[in-house]
């Protein structure tokens, strides 16, 4: 495992850090037996970087690596775990919650410490008015908390105002070879190298965009290559190309990732890409540019939606019809969105509230994509024969 230096303080971090926000589950839980198999050996083979948060999971992440680290292992990685800032109206209020999160993690410190999904510098700007930058320094200088950092989900012109708003320890992008203009962008990771400020990398694989489903053309142009490597093995390689890169973070959710990933990082060096490497990235961009219709990464920041859409799943099936030019859209949206279950989850379902977008990273104007996909996936059809088909089901 290559390790990468923070050079803030000189910690040896992994280069691969381990996200626990998509564990495998059995039964709509975390699969505990299995995932603590995975961070142990994840452990054994040089991760020592592991990002959770008080919200993954439905706040059961941090309390099962939390177990998972129990006897000796806590001492021998850095845990990172994150602050919601929607939940802070309070100082009291993050107080509490950073109780909570030592209570979960079975832990007196936290070696990472991040505002979470900050999008914008007003946001930041009411967290400092609440006194919380203040009381987190405090706990800095008790030892409680290591590093204060935190995440970004914006434009550019914030990601750099936050950058500048105060001296942080670290910070977390999104990035990945089709984001490399999309919120903080590559200027701003370089600009935080620039600073001095390392940077960790989160959706490396575009919530599993970059790996799952991709056009044929793309798998070609990959495969046409002289050496053998996947989709995830060329994302991964990509991000990690960047010297400004200290941690790339991946959601692994089964053994074969782990393994494959921990070879990679084993193997890569900044820089290490050539021009002909680089011009495939090129060509695979516009391919996927041309096909893609909705930047979503399936965070699910943006759920649960009050009318249970299923707003990561919508997404998901719309891009698939595009990307993959799929005949049989139309039944797998139907048939995965739960046309014929008790609580339906397809677009129609929408009462645009708003809620969810308050909430996307990618500031996706959810409501309106979903009226284009209820209107495109479903069509004027689809209820009344949906309904026709409860009826018969006896389905209510």
């Amino acid at each position: 495992m290559k390790t990468r230096k923070n050079v803030k303080n000189t910690d040896e971090l992994s280069i691969l850090g381990f996200g626990c926000m998509r564990f495998p589950t059995q039964g709509g839980n975390i699969d505990e037996p299995r995932a603590t198999a995975m961070l142990h050996d994840a452990i054994k083979k040089g991760v020592n970087y592991f990002d959770t948060a008080y919200i993954y999971h439905a706040g059961k992440s941090e309390s099962f690596l939390g177990k998972a680290l129990a006897g000796g292992l806590r001492e021998k990685v850095y845990i990172a775990t994150k602050l919601p800032p929607y939940m802070v109206k309070k100082l009291e209020n993050a107080k509490k919650i950073f109780r909570t999160q030592l209570e979960r993690l079975q832990t007196d410190y936290i070696d990472y410490y991040l505002l979470h999904m900050l999008t914008d510098k007003p946001m930041f700007d009411r967290l400092q008015a609440l006194g919380v930058m203040n009381w987190l320094e405090e706990l800095k200088e008790k030892g409680t908390i290591k590093n204060i950092g935190f995440s970004f989900h914006g434009s550019k012109t914030d990601f750099e105002l936050i950058l500048k708003a105060y001296p942080w320890d670290f910070c977390q992008i999104q990035y990945n070879y089709m984001d490399e203009n999309n919120q903080a962008t590559k200027s701003g990771l370089e600009l935080a190298g620039t600073m001095g400020i390392p940077v960790i990398i989160m959706e490396p694989l575009r919530g599993g965009k970059l790996v799952n489903n991709l056009p044929e053309e793309v798998k070609k142009t990959f495969e046409d290559y002289k050496e053998v490597r996947s989709p995830a093995e060329w994302a991964l390689r990509w991000v990690w190309n960047h010297p400004q890169v200290t941690v790339l973070l991946s959601g692994m959710s089964d053994e074969a990732q782990v393994a494959e990933n921990i070879r990679i990082a084993g193997e890569v060096e900044a820089g290490a890409l050539g021009v002909e490497e680089l011009s495939i990235f090129d060509n695979v961009k516009k391919i996927l540019y041309e096909k893609t219709k909705i930047p979503c990464t399936a965070c699910g920041y943006c759920m649960p939606c009050p009318a249970g859409v299923n707003i990561p799943g919508c997404f998901s099936s719309y891009n698939d019809k595009y990307l993959l030019s799929d005949k049989m859209a139309r039944f797998k949206y139907m048939q995965t969105l739960g046309a014929l279950s008790v609580q339906p989850a397809n677009a129609s379902q929408c009462k645009e509230c708003g809620k969810c977008e308050a909430h996307c990273p990618q500031n996706i104007q959810i409501r309106v994509q979903l009226r284009q996909i209820s209107k495109e996936m479903e069509g004027i059809f689809y209820k009344p024969l949906v309904g026709l088909v409860r009826k018969f089901l006896r389905i209510k």
